[in-house]
């Protein structure tokens, strides 16, 4: 089985994803800023996180690229995955504006309460408690998903995941480990800094995923297992 990933910064891999993928039997395919029109038929298309929205098609051409797969798997119940940037692109697929939030920028370790609806989705049921401590780390937001369910929240944005057929977009970054994200935090510590935010309090809050990071594992072995199953 085929997992076609769009990658579309070096540092931004699949992290804790890549293993739960390979483990249900997933070969990853890695594409970095580009498409090819077999991705189509793939059985599972990842896409991943970036610096750069939905609307800025025009700067970064793949965007749109990426956007005509994704449609075209929706519309053949193909399923896919969208993570953060690529959550975006899965809405926008779906026919859901997509746009810079005014709720400002939602960057570091935090809470993601996942609704009642979350309480029965057949992924997310068998582990997840009212609350989850997850990575965020964006400024834009999308409006809700026509035809998908929403799955979480936060105080600061609505939207934050959903289910849509048998695919999953997640606004935050399940994937993460500490590690990685304190990494991301010194890779992007200038731009951080002109966003005000104060790169040594959010590196504090790094203990708080590394303790979520079993739990967080957990659910995407079960995403994992929810897209093998869907194409067998």
């Amino acid at each position: 089985m085929r997992a076609v990933v769009y990658q579309h910064e070096e540092h931004e891999g699949v992290g804790l994803l890549g293993p739960a993928l390979t483990e249900v039997g997933f070969t990853l395919v890695h594409r970095f800023r580009a498409v090819r029109h077999e991705d189509v038929d793939a059985e599972l298309v990842v896409v991943l996180g970036g610096p750069m929205g939905v609307y800025e098609a025009d700067q970064h051409p793949f965007l749109r690229d990426e956007g005509a797969v994704l449609m075209e798997r929706l519309a053949g119940e193909r399923p896919c995955l969208g993570i953060c940037l690529g959550a975006q692109l899965l809405a926008d697929a779906a026919g859901a504006e997509v746009f810079a939030g005014k709720n400002g920028f939602e960057v570091g370790v935090g809470p993601v309460r996942w609704t009642p609806e979350a309480q029965q989705d057949p992924v997310i049921a068998a582990g997840a408690r009212p609350r989850g401590t997850v990575a965020h780390w964006h400024g834009d937001t999308y409006k809700p998903v026509p035809g998908a369910t929403l799955l979480a929240s936060t105080d600061r944005y609505t939207q934050q995941a959903f289910r849509l057929g048998n695919s999953y977009g997640f606004q935050f970054h399940l994937e993460l480990t500490a590690r990685e994200l304190g990494r991301w935090f010194d890779l992007g510590a200038e731009d951080l800094a002109r966003r005000h935010k104060n790169v040594t309090e959010l590196k504090s809050q790094l203990p708080k995923l590394e303790a979520a990071e079993p739990e967080n594992r957990e659910l995407l072995r079960r995403l994992a297992r929810h897209f093998a199953q869907a194409v067998r």
